[in-house]
């Protein structure tokens, strides 16, 4: 287990996270851990300068229109390979089962269990390893996710590279380059979604 890696996730779930009092709070104390190690911080910087720099209810606005209604940046790591279709329920379940095996209750708060601050939380706080095989998983998911904010040119961008720096393998030069990672292929019961849309990712072992 790598104590970096715990604080490079624990932060990056706080910063994917909705702003509100208790994040604007923890700010500083996100920059004294991240500063414990060499390089750490310089990833969050812009987000954590605007977080303290914005007014709240600004901040929060923009979390909405970006993150909540923007399909390009989607936090939940199965949307990107499974979409709407059927397999979608039973991804969800083994995300599910991955939190019961740790034996400790984790509280979803609502959002589904694929949400990417609760799964890098729950890598963080609760089972490493096990979170850190959900991270290597959903791979392309994560990368897809940094592509789409490059492309729009948002600060959380770095955070997605510091997440997938942590895991093995060198990180795709462009979305092609994920599909071919991922073994593009559309999956059979597409609702809603053109066949070979990115979010239709298949994952590998999945």
């Amino acid at each position: 287990m790598s104590r970096r890696d715990q604080v490079l996730y624990m932060a990056g779930a706080w910063c994917l996270s909705y702003p509100d009092e208790d994040l604007l709070a923890k700010a500083p104390l996100m920059r004294a851990a991240l500063a414990e190690f060499a390089g750490a911080v310089e990833p969050f910087q812009e987000v954590l300068d605007a977080l303290e720099a914005t007014p709240l209810m600004e901040s929060q606005a923009h979390y909405v229109r970006e993150f909540d209604l923007s399909r390009r940046h989607a936090l939940h790591l199965s949307y990107w390979t499974d979409g709407d279709t059927r397999r979608r329920g039973e991804v969800l379940g083994s995300f599910k089962k991955a939190y019961r095996q740790s034996d400790i209750l984790v509280d979803t708060q609502g959002e589904l269990p694929d949400y990417l601050p609760m799964v890098l939380e729950y890598t963080a706080l609760v089972d490493f390893a096990a979170g850190r095989e959900l991270l290597m998983q959903y791979r392309p998911s994560l990368e897809m996710l940094k592509f789409g904010l490059l492309k729009d040119k948002l600060p959380h961008a770095r955070i997605l590279q510091a997440i997938c720096a942590t895991l093995p393998g060198k990180s795709p030069a462009d979305e092609q380059a994920v599909m071919r990672m991922a073994g593009y292929g559309p999956p059979s019961e597409a609702v809603g979604l053109d066949p070979y849309d990115p979010r239709l990712l298949p994952v590998k072992g999945a």
